[in-house]
Parts: structure tokens; sequence; C-alpha cells
């Protein structure tokens, strides 16, 4: 059952326990450039990735067709309910498209979401699908 989803790769997350040290590691030794730096941690964040309280620091690299995205989460994923989002290790691949509303409404009902689309202090709404594997998938609107 196909949906008329038309997504684009938008970046690959990398969640790391030493942000600044994963920076100098794909900077400094495989060369890629630093796109931009931020931070996350509004209440639609939170509801978007299902961690009450959970903030992130961000870098985006530039990796040729798509992004590379190294994360840091507070809270870390130790105690949390569902500690695979945001434990160091975990990866999400990022994919882009125009209207994350229309995107949300047409998901077949059965497939598991984090929450609906949520428009974070970053200005990007984004949400979290689970594939048939337990695999994060952000789906994000810039």
């Amino acid at each position: 059952m196909a949906t008329d989803i038309d997504a684009t790769g938008h970046h690959f997350g990398i969640i790391v326990s030493n942000l600044d040290r994963a920076v100098e590691f794909y900077r400094d030794v495989l060369g890629l450039d630093v796109v931009t730096r931020f931070s996350v941690g509004d209440e639609a964040f939170g509801a978007a990735v299902d961690i009450e309280g959970a903030s992130a620091e961000l870098v985006h690299l530039d990796a040729g067709n798509v992004r590379l995205e190294l994360a840091t989460y507070e809270p870390e994923g130790e105690e949390m309910p569902d500690p695979d989002l945001n434990r160091p290790g975990a990866t999400h691949p990022g994919l882009e498209v125009d209207d994350l509303d229309a995107v949300a409404d047409r998901l077949p009902d059965d497939v598991e979401t984090l929450s609906g689309p949520q428009t974070t202090e970053s200005g990007t709404t984004i949400m979290f699908v689970v594939d048939p594997e337990g695999n994060r998938i952000e789906l994000l609107e810039p």
C-alpha cells in the first residue's frame, strides 16, 4: 500500500556523546564542512521525539548530496522510557517533505508515530515515524 509521499534525503543523524570531538573527527579527519550548528529544546521538540524535557545540540555537516547530522541529547538515553533515539550511537535518516501536515494525514493507520508534526524553535516542523523494524525515521519540513 504505497502513499504519494514525495520525500527527499535531507540528513542522516548520528547521536554522539561528545559533540565537539565528533565534529573535529568528521571535519578534520574526513574533510566535511560544517554547515550549521544549533540547539533545540522547546516543548515541541520534546513532543516530536517523545521525550519530555528533551533538548539537543546539533551540527549539520556537508556530506555531498545529504547532510550528516551530529547530535547530543539531554537527557542522554539512560533511564528514559525509550532510550533508543537519544543514546550515543543511535542513527536515523531525515527525509524532507513539502507539506508535513499533508504527509501525516496520509499515513496509513498502522504506521507508528512518536507524535504528530511539531514546529520546533528552530522553525523546522518535524515528526518521527517508526518503520516495521523499529527504526526511527525523521520527516521534516524546513
